[in-house]
C-alpha cells in the first residue's frame, strides 16, 4: 500500500464499492479524510437519468458518519456540461469517436473539482484502479493497477502532469474481489452493489436519443466497402462508430461499420464477423501528452499500447511524425476509431509513458 506524506486529504466518493473502500483504508492509515460527493449530469436532464445519486449520497453519508469524517456534494452539474458534454457532441458532429469518461476525469473529478474544493487539500483520493508514485528525481509516473483486469489507467491517460503529482490510488495495490471483501469486512453498504457501467450522465436516456435531441438526422446511405453496392439508409454519420455491429438494420449480416465519409455523409460496411477491412497495423496519433516531463515518444521506441479500455496491451513501435505518431502495431488489430485515445505503456515496466488522440489515417482521407 502506498504511503502519503500529505495530511490533508479530500476523498472523491461515488457511492460505489471501489471509492467507498478507500475511506477506511485511508483511516487505517491515520488519514482523516474529508470526503466529496461530485454531482454531475446533463444540466437540464436531472429528471430523465437513472444515476442514483439519490442513493449515492445516501451511501456516502452513512460512510462519512460511520468514519466520523466531513461531507459535502459539489455540484458541478453546469461545469459538466460545459466541458464533457459539448466535447462529447462537437466530436459526434465531426464523425469522430468521443470518449467522456477520460476526459471526465481531467476536466471535471481533477479539474473543476480542484477550482472548487481541491486545491484546499495536499492530496485528492480515488477509488481508480491505478498506481501513482514520485521518483527520487522528484517526478510523478502513472503505473499501471495490481488487478489487471480492472485497471484503469487508460481512463486516466490524458490528466495533467498536475493533476498526477496531486491524485493517489488507495486501491492501486488491491485485486477487484479484494475490495469487494474488505467492503463486506467493513460492513458497507456499497460492498454487493454492481460496478456502473456506461455514461452515468445519460441515465437511462438513450445514446442515439440524446445524439437526435442535439444533432438531429441527416440521412444518408450505407455503402458496402468492397463492392460499392448501396445496402441501406442511415439517420447520420454521428449515429455509427468503426466496429459497430449492431443497430446497422442490414440482413444477411453479420455487418460492420468499418469507415465513414463524413463530406458524402457515407458509412460503409464490410460482412462476416471478421472481415479485412476492420483490420489495420498503424494507429496514427496527434495531440500528444507525455505523462511526465521526463518522458517522450521516442522514434523506433518499443511499446505497449491500448486503443480502448481492455485488459490486454498490444506490442508496437513508436513512428514519428509531422502529425504526431503513428503507433505500428505487431499484428493487424481492428476498431481504430478516431477520436478515440492510444495510450503508449512501457515495454516491460508498469507505467504510462504517454497518450494521443487517434486521427484519420492517410488512407481513410485520401478514400
Amino acid at each position: 500500500m502506498c504511503t502519503f506524506a500529505a495530511m490533508n486529504i479530500a476523498a472523491l466518493v461515488s457511492g460505489g464499492v471501489d471509492s467507498s473502500v478507500v475511506v477506511p483504508l485511508l483511516k487505517e492509515q491515520g488519514y482523516n479524510p474529508h470526503i466529496f460527493y461530485i454531482k454531475i449530469g446533463m444540466e437540464g436532464k436531472e429528471d430523465l437519468s437513472s444515476c442514483p445519486s439519490e442513493e449515492d449520497i445516501e451511501i456516502t453519508t452513512y460512510i462519512a458518519k460511520k468514519y466520523g469524517c466531513k461531507f459535502d456534494i459539489v455540484d458541478l452539474q453546469h461545469e459538466y456540461f460545459e466541458t464533457v458534454g459539448r466535447y462529447t457532441m462537437e466530436m459526434v458532429r465531426k464523425g469522430l469517436t468521443p470518449n467522456p469518461d477520460v476526459m471526465c476525469n481531467r476536466w471535471i473529478k481533477l479539474g473543476a473539482f480542484e477550482e472548487k474544493e481541491g486545491h484546499n487539500f495536499d492530496k485528492i483520493a480515488t477509488g481508480h484502479y491505478a498506481r501513482s508514485w514520485e521518483d527520487e528525481n522528484g517526478f510523478f509516473w502513472l503505473g499501471t493497477a495490481a488487478d489487471t483486469i480492472k485497471d484503469q489507467t487508460y481512463f486516466l491517460s490524458r490528466i495533467t502532469y498536475a493533476q498526477l503529482s496531486k491524485v493517489i490510488f488507495p486501491i492501486g495495490d488491491i485485486p477487484k474481489t479484494e475490495v469487494r471483501r474488505l467492503a463486506a469486512q467493513y460492513k458497507l453498504p456499497s460492498a454487493e452493489r454492481h460496478d456502473s457501467q456506461g455514461i452515468c450522465f445519460l441515465g437511462k436516456i438513450n445514446y442515439n436519443d440524446y445524439i437526435r435531441e442535439y444533432l438531429g438526422e441527416m440521412p444518408g446511405d450505407i455503402v458496402e466497402l468492397e463492392t460499392g453496392k448501396k445496402l441501406g439508409h442511415h439517420k447520420g454519420f454521428w449515429f455509427h462508430t468503426i466496429g459497430q455491429r449492431k443497430g446497422l438494420g442490414l440482413g444477411g449480416g453479420p455487418w460492420f461499420v468499418v469507415k465513414k465519409d463524413i463530406p458524402n455523409n457515407i458509412v460503409y460496411v464490410s460482412q462476416g464477423y471478421d472481415p479485412v477491412a476492420q483490420y489495420t497495423n498503424i494507429v496514427p496519433l496527434g495531440d500528444l501528452q507525455p505523462m511526465n516531463p521526463s518522458l517522450q515518444f521516442v522514434d523506433g521506441q518499443r511499446v505497449r499500447f491500448k486503443i480502448r479500455h481492455q485488459p490486454e496491451f498490444t506490442y508496437g513501435t513508436i513512428c514519428l511524425t509531422e502529425r504526431g505518431a503513428d503507433i505500428v502495431s505487431e499484428v493487424a488489430i481492428s476498431g481504430v476509431a478516431p477520436g478515440q485515445f492510444g495510450v503508449v505503456y512501457h515495454e516491460v515496466e508498469p507505467y504510462v509513458v504517454g497518450s494521443g488522440v487517434i486521427c484519420e489515417s492517410e488512407e481513410s482521407l485520401t478514400g
